[in-house]
């Protein structure tokens, strides 16, 4: 299969004309990858069975990993779902379009192959011009996780989609760079009480703000991998993600002790003829003066950090590192789904400089 790409120029406004022929690809149940306000997102149609079962071989996708449907207006929404409980309600007005999936009792309209055989169904509506454009000229749903080979850093950038897609799908819409550079928060509506399944850039704090009360996160993110037979609610608490090849290790506690301890680790693996890389910030880079450093932005601006997370690692992956030493993050706001994308890129392999003692959560 030829991959064709197109350059959207104007991403604030994007030329509908140009977007005929992806959405007509969608429509008839082809693969078109796009720009989202997140990542790059791998697109079928989400009501096609089969158009869905496309993305999962492309991706080398586990089959019980749903799909997130994308849709471009709020009257897209009814016709996917049995209820729409008040807290959705209230998140959707306070949220959409943007960077929140929510995860709703499914319709009889929605294939079980999207929703990876489960009864409920995680819906978006993205903020981003050429993705909401391009879904509402394709006239149905769009199922698309991140447009990337499964457990690889999600793209950012259309390079990297072809870096992973090329001659796997049908077309690549470039609308350049995204803006946040992680994955939605997914909170679950469907039960009782809202639940996040995924941190994101809607933060715990955002969703205290409108539902008046605390939204727990799921206890599956944050004890460790699931468990072989137990199937995901929602994409990325299962299966390995964001991975690069190297192997990731966090290094948590004071900065001082994680600055010497990554030197110390660094210069190890270097005296022994391996390529190390090191993840830092700006107030950092200069106190490692061995490996191929980089910075992935400011503390004090946890976005910058964000935008740049996975094309740090896919830098790393073409300097081909064999280790890979990064300092950790806050814990909340947007350091949480900093930190939850670090971890799962880890393997869950974290190093406590304080105790200088492995850490791996197994």
């Amino acid at each position: 299969m030829k991959t064709e790409r197109i350059i959207i120029e104007d991403k604030e406004q994007p030329e509908e004309e140009l977007l005929k022929k992806p959405a007509e690809i969608l429509r008839k149940g082809g693969l078109v990858a796009f720009p989202t306000e997140t990542v790059y997102g791998l697109g079928a149609n989400a009501l096609n069975e089969k158009a869905a079962g496309k993305i999962y071989a492309a991706k080398g996708r586990p089959s019980d990993n749903p799909l997130i449907a994308h849709i471009a207006d709020f009257d897209d929404l009814p016709p996917l779902v049995s209820a729409i409980p008040e807290a959705g309600k209230r998140l959707m007005e306070a949220f959409w379009p943007g960077p929140l999936t929510l995860i709703f009792p499914k319709s009889e309209l929605v294939p079980y192959g999207t929703t990876g055989g489960l009864d409920t169904v995680a819906v978006r509506m993205p903020a981003d011009p050429v993705a909401n454009a391009l879904i509402r000229l394709a006239g149905v749903p769009v199922a698309a996780p991140s447009a990337n080979t499964s457990g690889r850093p999600s793209p950012t950038t259309a390079d990297h989609v072809c870096q992973d897609m090329n001659g796997k799908i049908d077309m690549i819409v470039d609308g350049g760079a995204v803006g946040i550079g992680v994955e939605s928060t997914i909170i679950d509506v469907s039960g009782d009480e809202p639940v996040i399944l995924r941190p994101g850039a809607i933060t715990q704090e955002m969703a205290f703000a409108v539902l008046g009360k605390e939204v727990p996160l799921d206890p599956a993110i944050v004890s460790g991998p699931m468990k072989a037979d137990v199937r995901p609610k929602a994409p990325g608490m299962k299966y390995k993600h964001y991975a690069p090849k190297a192997e990731l290790t966090l290094v948590e506690g004071e900065t001082e002790n994680v600055i010497r301890t990554i030197n110390r680790l660094a210069e190890e693996k270097l005296s022994k003829g391996f390529r190390v890389g090191i993840i830092c910030t700006e107030e950092t880079k200069e106190k490692y003066p061995e490996g191929m450093v980089r910075s992935m932005g400011l503390r004090a601006r946890e976005e910058t950090i964000a935008h740049n997370l996975y094309g740090v690692l896919r830098e790393f992956d073409d300097l081909e590192a064999d280790f890979i030493f990064s300092e950790s993050f806050s814990r909340d706001h947007l350091g949480q789904a900093i930190m939850n994308r670090l971890t799962k890129a880890a393997g869950y392999h974290i190093l406590n400089a304080g105790r200088n003692a492995d850490c791996v959560h197994d």
